[in-house]
């Protein structure tokens, strides 16, 4: 019996950047250099980090306590992926998620107050109380919803991706989706159709190492997955996803190529998840030591808060930080608990029916 491989963890010594080259001979992308900001920049970035992790923390507690139904997927240890590449985005951009969505949100710009709201399923919430963990949703904030169904957004993102350029608002929709839902079909009939005519959508792979359960190695036979465009000519970028700095230097060329009419592009961010992949899952099938190594060596906030000190940023500074962002996701608890329920008569509100023959 062959023996099984093991989880591909982020290692320290791994690339940093590789690339694809899905068209040989026509201009292939070219590795992006790690971003460099600014104290302020990368202040910011890290209070973004914070705030995602916080607010999952507390969210995780929540749902212990069952003030939160349903399922609840947290996404602590991704937060350097959406933080970075929102970074780089612009007003006109859009993004789609899976059901790991909080965080998104979050970077999105939803206040937290209404979206743990969301998740107490209270009419404050942004989607009224309606949408839950996994499917919250806000046009308003260019975000086109988390969905509960795996690969689901691939086709929809795609779709987003075509209405900016019937538009021509120069806009790029970001699809995010997970290892898992990489070997669903439906992704890649939308790659070949986005690569045929050319539209502007980022496809991001949040490659946390597990797809709920297994390890990516076990369930794809083509692991490196920034490759997987390939055969539909669709250029491919693997990035460091646990340094908020390479993911913003990623998604600055990202953008770039794709709003340049050059088409889509994959980009699969090594990253990794804490917890498990669900709050009913106890994550037995991996290690202490794995997780504990990742968080001790890799944890993205850890290596920007490392980085503030270095450029002269002080503890106590941080320290106020950390105390701001405590407080705001313990009023945004408070608030979510206490802010009514929806009323009886909003179960039929916004529910379309639609007929069909004559």
């Amino acid at each position: 019996m062959a023996a099984k491989k093991a989880a591909a963890t982020p290692e320290k010594d791994a690339p940093r950047v590789r690339v694809s080259d899905a068209r040989p001979g026509l201009d292939p992308i070219s590795a992006p250099d790690r971003y460099e900001a600014s104290r302020e920049e990368l202040t910011e970035f890290y209070r973004q980090m914070l705030t995602i992790r916080r607010f999952e923390e507390k969210a995780g507690q929540m749902y212990g306590m069952g003030l939160i139904g349903g399922f609840c997927h947290l996404y602590i240890g991704q937060e350097a992926v959406v933080v970075g590449l929102q970074a780089a985005a612009k007003e006109q951009d859009s993004v789609i998620t899976g059901y790991r969505d909080h965080g998104h949100m979050l970077a999105c710009g939803i206040p937290p107050k209404v979206v743990m709201a969301e998740l107490t399923g209270r009419a404050a919430g942004i989607s009224k109380g309606k949408g839950g963990s996994m499917h919250m949703f806000s046009v308003e904030h260019g975000f086109y919803g988390g969905h509960g169904i795996v690969a689901a957004q691939v086709p929809l993102g795609t779709g987003l991706g075509f209405a900016h350029k019937y538009k021509e608002d120069n806009g790029v929709c970001v699809t995010f989706f997970g290892d898992g839902a990489a070997n669903q079909g439906q992704v890649y009939e939308s790659f070949n159709m986005a690569e045929l005519w050319k539209l502007p959508v980022l496809y991001v792979i949040e490659n946390n190492q597990y797809a709920m359960g297994t390890s990516v190695n076990r369930a794809s036979a083509e692991n490196e997955l920034f490759r997987r465009g390939e055969s539909f000519r669709i250029e491919g970028m693997q990035v460091n996803g646990m340094d908020v700095l390479d993911v913003r230097g990623a998604g600055d060329a990202a953008f770039e190529w794709v709003r340049s009419g050059k088409g889509p592009l994959l980009i699969e961010m090594m990253t990794y998840r804490y917890r498990g992949h669900s709050m009913s899952d106890p994550a037995k099938y991996r290690s202490r030591d794995e997780v504990t190594d990742v968080r001790t060596k890799r944890d993205p906030i850890e290596a920007a808060k490392q980085l503030l000190l270095e450029m002269g940023e002080n503890e106590d500074g941080l320290k106020e930080i950390e105390k701001g962002i405590r407080a705001e996701i313990n009023e945004a608890a408070d608030f979510a608990e206490q802010t009514p329920e929806p009323e009886l008569k909003e179960l039929y509100t916004d529910v379309l029916v639609g007929t069909y023959g004559s």
